[in-house]
């Protein structure tokens, strides 16, 4: 009778050998001979403690996964209960597949011309600024509006954009319609619960149709208002304007249903978007204010690092005094770059803030070292032979955001062959010391949207080190591609060609025969490689020199025909009456990812 053992999806190799009832040597012993070198802290997933499990014999025990709680998505935060909320403005992430309008849109939007900045027409950050909409009786409201990248590249960025949110407007262009890019942001939207409305781009093309949209979309689980659903669906042209009103109109009017409220009077609260590093302005961070009122001076601690504010600005470079609830700021003063999606929030005192900060590190560090190894990575490593190929690489990336993704979807790259292997990352322009180290690894470096200084650039000219600069993302994943593509054992392609049954040898010495017969399949050419068979047994591989139709020599010959023919050796070979010799070619052909 086998034992039912409940294990989290991540679990320490300790509390395995625990669970298991073995020592914890053991279970390291087992990873060790696949390569894998763990201690007793370092975590693996479900399915490696199923491998490992079953490597150790254990066949009475049945793992079985323990069901998660539900995850609280990151925009219930923006939600609040507090009898001292206050109306606050919507935030609206706009989604959908690249090329399909969203900048343009959003540019039409707020009166401004981001896409002619965007290297390739793609957004390759999370922008976010607030607009102020007329609304009746001369007056304004606000809308906060996150742009997200629409490369696959950027399926991260995408998601945190939804947790960030109440309302997605999921863009689709008239004159393409629903693409795979479009299904993950309706997937990402529903994950994160937050409402959807669909702008249809482009409708002043004239190849668009909005009705096959619709129709998709039903199909997609998002059946339209006028079709008795509750999707509401505009149609808008950034080229023209059409429709760009009613559009901002219903993203209040959903708003007001929602009754968003946050607390205006205390501490700031929120998320960092983005953080890079900045010429004369060290670490910029990008971040969305949640709860409370952000103030110029204030002391702000966000993941391991801190700040004392020194510019508050808007996302459009206005100086501000404070910020409020739904409001996205550039904040300069941390010692430090905070990360991609850190929570930030405003304590009372420097000393305070340094505390916090240094705390918040030390956790950090001490499960830096954690392995985090999955199923698939443990299979490559127990499958793989020491004919791994590994290229070595290091990427510098203007914003923390971007530098996930981009080694993110390197990282899927890898196969059993060839694999992508990281030496060094970091945000900022590339460095003396990025070359050292590419010099000292025999790395290449990619930039993507950063800075070559001419110094640095000097150093690469004199040590021989590749530096390749992109700004869009897609490039410089196909050039690592195709740089893994090199690395990749060509493919031997073997191609059949005839079969000849031997009647006589004529002449036989240590590396050349001559005899012949005749051909039961196929054609027969020369030059071309041949096997020597008996039976189904191969006595030897040759290389066939001359073919014979007679006394002439002849550059093929048919099935059915009789001929001689001479084949070449590395050792003697025996061969008889009524031995099959079977002709080929062989060629090496380049292998793709």
């Amino acid at each position: 009778m086998s034992t039912t053992i409940e294990v989290e999806d991540m679990i320490t190799v300790g509390t395995l050998a625990d669970k298991l009832s073995l020592p914890v040597t053991q279970i390291i012993t087992v990873l060790m001979k696949n390569g894998v070198l763990a201690t007793v802290n370092e975590k693996i997933d479900f399915d490696t403690a199923q491998i490992i499990t079953g490597e150790l014999g254990l066949e009475d025990i049945e793992l079985v996964r323990k069901e998660a709680e539900a995850e609280v998505p990151v925009r219930q935060k923006l939600v609040s209960t507090d009898p001292n909320a206050e109306p606050r403005p919507p935030v609206v992430a706009v989604m959908g597949h690249v090329d399909h309008g969203k900048t343009s849109l959003l540019d039409a939007i707020r009166g401004a011309n981001v896409v002619k900045g965007e290297a390739g027409g793609i957004t390759q950050h999370i922008s976010a600024y607030k607009i102020m909409h007329p609304v009746e009786n001369g007056q304004k409201r606000g809308i906060t509006f996150l742009d997200t990248p629409g490369h696959e590249a950027f399926a991260a960025l995408r998601e945190h954009g939804a947790m960030l949110t109440d309302l997605v407007i999921i863009v689709i262009a008239a004159d393409d319609g629903i693409k795979p890019q479009t299904l993950e942001a309706i997937r990402f939207a529903r994950k994160a619960g937050v409402k959807m409305l669909v702008a249809i781009t482009k409708i002043d093309k004239p190849d668009g149709d909005q009705n096959r949209i619709k129709q998709q979309l039903s199909e997609a689980e998002l059946m339209p208002e006028e079709w008795g659903g509750d999707t509401v669906i505009v149609g808008v042209s950034a080229k023209t304007g059409d429709g760009i009103k009613e559009l901002l109109d219903m993203v209040l009017l959903i708003a007001d249903v929602e009754e968003l409220k946050a607390v205006f009077k205390a501490p700031a609260t929120g998320l960092i978007i983005e953080s890079h590093m900045e010429t004369g302005r060290g670490a910029v961070a990008e971040a969305l204010v949640e709860q409370g009122t952000l103030k110029a001076g204030d002391f702000v601690v966000a993941g391991g690092t801190y700040a004392k504010v020194r510019n508050l600005e808007s996302t459009t470079g206005e100086v501000l005094k404070e910020a409020t609830p739904s409001t996205p700021v550039v904040i300069t003063g941390f010692k430090t770059l905070p990360e991609f999606g850190d929570e930030f929030q405003v304590v009372g005192s420097e000393k305070e803030a340094r505390q916090a900060a240094a705390g918040e590190g030390n956790l950090r560090k001490s499960g830096a070292g954690t392995l985090e190894m999955s199923s698939n990575e443990l299979i490559r490593l127990i499958n793989r032979s020491n004919k791994l190929q590994e290229l070595n690489i290091i990427v510098k990336a203007d914003v923390q955001g971007s530098l996930t993704s981009v080694i993110d979807s390197l990282k899927t790259l890898d196969n059993e062959e060839v694999a992508v292997r990281v030496v060094g990352s970091g945000v900022g322009a590339i460095t003396e010391n990025d070359m050292h180290m590419a010099h000292t690894s025999k790395a290449i470096i990619y930039g993507f949207h950063v800075a070559l200084p001419a110094s640095v650039k000097q150093i690469a000219s004199r040590d021989k080190v590749s530096v390749r600069m992109y700004k869009v993302i897609y490039e410089l994943i196909d050039d690592v591609k195709a740089e893994l593509t090199s690395l990749l054992a060509p493919e031997v392609v073997e191609t059949p060609l005839g079969r000849l049954v031997v009647k006589g040898i004529f002449k036989t010495t240590k590396t050349e025969v001559i005899c012949g017969g005749e051909v039961t399949k196929g054609k027969l050419t020369a030059p071309a490689l041949a096997r020597v068979m008996r039976d189904k047994e191969e006595l030897a591989e040759v290389e066939v020199t001359m073919l014979k139709r007679g006394p002439v020599e002849a550059k093929e010959v048919q099935e059915g025909e009789m001929c001689g023919m001479t084949f070449v050796s590395k050792a003697r070979v025996d061969v008889q009456e009524g031995d099959h010799i079977e002709f080929f070619t062989r060629e090496l052909k380049t292998r793709s990812l």
